[in-house]
């Protein structure tokens, strides 16, 4: 694996510590792949990937079950200690070689342009910097690699958004481990310097009533050929 050396920016072994919400979410996450339809998501999202890949927040470890065979290795990085041990649970069961490796989104523990392709799935609500950790997904990514993600944020029309801001600035982040409902993950992408493919939007459930978390997108983005 392609570990970062010291003194680059390494984190503390538990850089996020939110064992509530993890046991919560570690029970939701499993009904949504088939109830709310996500194991056919994580299908797109991780279709056509190859070579090095490093997921980014891999949660439970969930993924990992839907990564195609031409993919190589995962190097799945997870920050709270719960969830990575589930991960490591998931990743026996793995069609593919994943490793699962602590640390942040803010300071990936990888050597620069290491990997082929970088998965983000519902992780850029919760991280702490999202300028910095797209950042670092720029840096671990070699030149024209693709990034696939799938993030909620943003979405409906103006009661919703005002719904979103307000849980964003009382209670949202304190019940759902650092979650943020009104980011815009497809703008901070741009903004980060990433070539936008195609994307869509989705709704999850895919049936049911529209929540401020329901808002979702799904795509590719690369990083450029030619730094600029």
């Amino acid at each position: 694996m392609a570990l970062r050396s010291a003194g680059s920016g390494k984190v503390s072994r538990d850089a996020v510590h939110h064992p509530l919400f993890a046991r919560f979410y570690a029970r939701i996450s499993v009904n949504a792949e088939t109830k709310a339809g996500m194991g056919g998501v994580r299908d797109r999202l991780l279709a056509g990937l190859s070579g090095r890949v490093i997921e980014i927040g891999a949660g439970n470890g969930l993924n990992f079950a839907h990564y195609p065979s031409a993919v190589s290795e995962v190097v799945a990085i997870e920050p709270e200690r719960l969830l990575r041990q589930l991960a490591v649970e998931s990743a026996l069961r793995a069609g593919v070689p994943v490793d699962v490796v602590p640390g942040a989104a803010e300071a990936l523990p990888v050597k620069s342009e290491a990997f082929d392709a970088v998965v983000l799935s519902l992780v850029l609500c919760s991280v702490r910097d999202v300028p910095r950790a797209l950042g670092e997904v720029r840096r671990v990514l070699r030149p024209g690699g693709v990034v696939r993600f799938f993030e909620h944020g943003r979405g409906g029309g103006p009661a919703m958004h005002f719904t979103q801001r307000a849980l964003d600035r009382t209670v949202w982040p304190l019940v759902s481990g650092g979650c943020h409902l009104s980011r815009e993950p497809v703008a901070a992408l741009r903004a980060a310097g990433f070539e936008l493919g195609p994307y869509r939007r989705v709704m999850m459930p895919e049936k049911g009533p529209a929540l401020p978390s329901s808002y979702c997108v799904l795509g590719t983005a690369w990083r450029p050929r030619i730094s600029e």
